[in-house]
């Protein structure tokens, strides 16, 4: 408790009485909101009201009213407030002796055990002269009503972040080829033939043709170009033939290796586009001279002609530009199919070392029948992958779930040391920071998770610890949990309370005891009764919590 400010003697300590002496103050000069005294974010405040009536302040006292909270087993004080007659030379409220007078004091005190139930007291001391003395102590108020401290239970049983895996089983790959053809020719050169793209082309077909079962070949798109010199209807049968020859050679490949597909093959008369991404990515040096000829004429035979009008450039332009637009573009669309999930599994037993990172964990997080099975998989993908931070970070949630929090925070910060910005550990390092009642490291922790799965419910979660509760029950609107139901308890929207304790799928001594919350603040004796019977019969500490629980004093004085 916080010290007077004045120095106490045992001599000192006397009640004055009678006349000129200081009156001692009564209960109905307070009021106190709220009553019962509320937790909030970790603190007890409240606001008091001091209505001092007329004749009741000597016109020489100086007086100091401090806000005790007392419950069996301590005590906390709120900071002093000071009032002062009219007549004292100091900075106090001054508190008129003819009329009285109001003054409002607010305080906080951190929440600790046992406040469940207390009084709420104000202890007095009042200084006339040189004279410092004690007066009566009264009680003004009571709590402490602490449903929003359940959250530091209800985060126990919420969803926690999942780092996800990237697992494709069927994953679309492309392969492509380009061939060049000179100028106003259609025909294929050996040497564009034996170029590296179109190796690799047809290596990729044959590679298909050996592994039909993991390679499937979908299509071949052919697409063929002329460069934007020249005449439209020269080009754009030109463009047509190259086409034409391009379609030939990969029906001949596709022959050879005995594979059948669709040839979707195109033509592009006059190139703009890539003649506009070349210029554009050139060295030359009126370019954007050129770029702005293309931006201002759509007629292509215009563009032309002015194009060439800029005769400084436009050798530069013949030789480095248009020969790459003079071209064929094969590709090759298909899917690599992955492992079934009856083969990952048989990997996982007899040599997980085969297995990618991604198939290990999504082995752990989805094909996984059991949290032992997880785990397991989860400590395969620790020694083999020992870098990736996603299976540090599962095993971290594993353990949240099981109430192993000293494990988990190990797993959890291990993965951190991974990769410090990572969401899910962040996220669940913040839900065991409510647990624990930190909130501000809650806030911390979560702020950095805004990807994790579970980021908007994580923050519900926080906004209930910092008292913001309808912004908490926005953030629970798809979660059908115990702290979600608790967002709408506290922000009195009862209706949507009912209808998420409904929700719950596996009731616990919790979701009962919500229950008896909500129908004691509906009224409901019935239902109060019996949903604290099923949460006590679940979970008997919280008969205890019940007896003292400010949500039930009505029904705890029958």
């Amino acid at each position: 408790m916080k010290k007077s400010i004045y120095v106490l003697s045992a001599v000192a300590v006397v009640l004055l009485t009678g006349c000129g002496k200081q009156k001692a103050f009564v209960s109905e000069n307070f009021s106190v909101s709220p009553t019962p005294l509320e937790y909030l974010a970790g603190e007890v405040p409240a606001t008091i009201s001091i209505n001092v009536p007329a004749k009741t302040m000597n016109k020489k006292a100086v007086v100091e009213c401090t806000p005790v909270l007392k419950w069996d087993g301590g005590t906390a004080a709120g900071e002093p407030y000071t009032l002062q007659g009219e007549k004292v030379e100091a900075n106090h409220t001054i508190i008129s002796y003819k009329n009285g007078g109001h003054a409002t004091m607010r305080f906080s005190i951190p929440f600790e055990d046992g406040m469940e139930k207390s009084d709420l007291m104000m202890q007095f001391y009042a200084k006339v002269g040189k004279k410092l003395v004690k007066m009566p102590t009264i009680k003004i108020g009571y709590g402490t009503q602490c449903t929003a401290s359940l959250i530091t239970k209800t985060a126990k049983t919420a969803n926690f972040g999942v780092a996800p895996d990237n697992f494709q089983r069927v994953i679309s790959q492309k392969q492509e080829a380009a061939v060049k053809f000179l100028i106003g020719q259609a025909n294929l050169r050996g040497s564009e033939l034996n170029s590296q793209t179109v190796q690799d082309f047809i290596t990729t077909l044959k590679n298909i043709k050996n592994d039909e079962q993991s390679l499937v070949l979908n299509n071949i798109e052919v697409s063929a170009y002329a460069s934007p010199d020249g005449a439209y209807t020269i080009n754009e049968r030109l463009a047509a033939r190259r086409g034409e020859v391009s379609e030939g050679y990969v029906n001949q490949q596709l022959k050879q290796n005995q594979l059948t597909t669709y040839v979707d093959t195109k033509y592009t008369a006059e190139d703009w586009e890539g003649f506009q991404a070349l210029v554009g990515a050139s060295n030359l040096q009126d370019k954007e001279i050129i770029l702005r000829v293309l931006s201002m004429y759509e007629d292509p035979e215009q563009r032309e002609r002015e194009i060439r009008n800029v005769a400084v450039v436009y050798k530069e332009l013949a030789d480095a530009v248009l020969p790459e637009l003079r071209r064929a573009r094969m590709v090759i669309n298909y899917d690599v199919i992955g492992r079934s999930d009856e083969d990952i599994m048989k990997l996982v037993n007899a040599d997980a070392s085969k297995l990618s990172i991604e198939e290990m964990i999504y082995a752990a997080n989805i094909l996984s029948t059991d949290d032992a099975q997880k785990e397991s998989i989860l400590k395969k993908v620790v020694s083999l992958f020992p870098n990736d931070y996603r299976a540090y970070n599962n095993l971290g949630e594993l353990a949240m779930r099981r109430g192993d929090n000293e494990r988990a925070q190990v797993y959890l910060r291990q993965a951190l040391g991974i990769n410090a910005n990572a969401p899910e550990p962040n996220v669940n390092l913040g839900m065991l920071a409510i647990q624990n009642g930190k909130f501000q490291d809650a806030e911390m922790f979560i702020s950095k998770g805004v990807n994790a799965n579970n980021f908007d419910e994580a923050t519900g979660h926080l906004y209930v610890a910092q008292g913001r509760y309808p912004q908490a029950a926005v953030k629970f609107a798809k979660s059908a949990n115990n702290s979600a139901a608790l967002a709408n308890i506290l922000s009195q929207d009862y209706a949507d309370a009912l209808k998420t304790l409904g929700n719950i799928q596996n009731p616990d001594a919790m979701t009962y005891y919500l229950r008896a919350i909500l129908a004691a603040r509906m009224e409901d004796k019935s239902e109060v009764k019996d949903n604290l019977a099923k949460a006590i019969a679940l979970d008997a500490s919280l008969a205890k919590r019940a007896a003292n629980d400010a949500e039930f004093s009505d029904y705890n004085k029958e």
